[in-house]
């Protein structure tokens, strides 16, 4: 066998043992940010939920997702231990930004969405509009079973 034929393997394994090597580090980094997780500090959830960690099991973490609500999740189930001032804000709204720079939101359904139409005003502009269902167009001619029908 010559070289020509065994270089596509070669790089096809070189290819692979690079792609094991990277998604394992990204597990046990994972990993070490589960095992750092404290009582008292904030994590998101893979659901994308925010929540504070209460207390701490082998395989679980219990937290509590509002004041006096706790629930219990997989540790697998957290997806990022959060620093103290980030999730204070986002989860409470503190701003510790010193420029007045305006805050752009997460989506920009804020800039494309039309207003909401003001429907307490009771100020029609134009004709009353009758939504009531009429057989005949004309209106003049009885229906069956009225007096005077056909």
């Amino acid at each position: 066998m010559n070289l020509v034929t065994l270089l596509p393997f070669i790089v096809l394994i070189g290819a692979m043992f690079l792609m094991t090597r990277s998604a394992k580090k990204k597990q046990q980094a994972a990993a070490q940010m589960r095992d750092d997780m404290t009582p008292g500090t904030g994590v998101r959830t893979i659901g994308g939920m925010y929540a504070t960690v209460k207390e701490l099991g082998d395989d679980t973490v219990t937290l509590e997702v509002a004041p006096g609500v706790h629930a219990i999740f997989a540790k697998n189930a957290i997806g990022a231990v959060l620093e103290d001032a980030e999730y204070n804000r986002i989860v409470h709204g503190a701003n510790d930004r010193t420029d007045d720079a305006p805050v752009v939101p997460d989506d920009a359904s804020s800039l494309t969405e039309a207003p909401a139409a003001d429907l307490t005003k009771d100020e029609d502009k134009g004709p009353k509009l009758d939504l009531g269902k009429k057989d005949d167009p004309k209106g003049d001619e009885p229906k069956d079973g009225e007096a005077g029908a056909k």
